[in-house]
């Protein structure tokens, strides 16, 4: 076993820690594409446990709509991988699971699975924060792997966008 070398970095997983922590707000995730490599992440930084209250994989439009209480009308007109879904996935988050942020990940990671609309590499992230949500849509390339983690990444990023933008603590 060899030790880490600290770079004195911080990662995008303590930042959010970090400043969940420091506003004293509780989240939740709910995962398809990335399959729960967010709240991994969470997971992996000391002292998540008092911000993190669950992390949800709905990899299923089934799970969508049973945990995260995501329309079925949606996942018919829009399908599981798009803005609207994005949305309710980080919305329920919030309003099904009550804590005071989500962030939500649903895309094609490959290598199959894509069409010309929604192509490999198409994912949706959303976060909410408590009566405000917002979608980011990501056209990424790689390979499987590299997708999943860059999803995860930029979710990270637009939570940590999210609660630096609010003042309230």
């Amino acid at each position: 076993m060899t030790a880490e070398k600290n770079t004195g970095t911080v990662s995008l997983e303590e930042t959010a820690v970090s400043l969940l922590l420091e506003k004293n707000l509780t989240l939740t995730t709910a995962e398809s594409c990335t399959g729960g490599m967010c709240a991994s992440r969470i997971v992996n930084v000391p002292g998540a446990s008092g911000t993190l209250m669950q992390g949800i994989v709905t990899y299923s439009n089934d799970a969508k709509e049973k945990y995260l209480h995501v329309k079925h009308e949606t996942l018919l007109q829009y399908g599981a991988v798009s803005s609207e879904t994005a949305y309710e996935m980080a919305r329920g988050c919030v309003d099904v699971c009550g804590t005071d942020c989500g962030i939500a990940t649903t895309g094609i990671a490959g290598p199959g699975g894509g069409t010309p609309e929604k192509p490999v590499g198409l994912v949706y992230i959303a976060c909410a924060y408590r009566d405000r949500t917002e979608v980011r849509k990501l056209d990424l390339t790689g390979d499987r792997i590299g997708i999943r983690t860059q999803a995860a990444d930029c979710a990270l990023r637009l939570l940590i966008e999210t609660l630096s933008r609010t003042n309230d603590n």
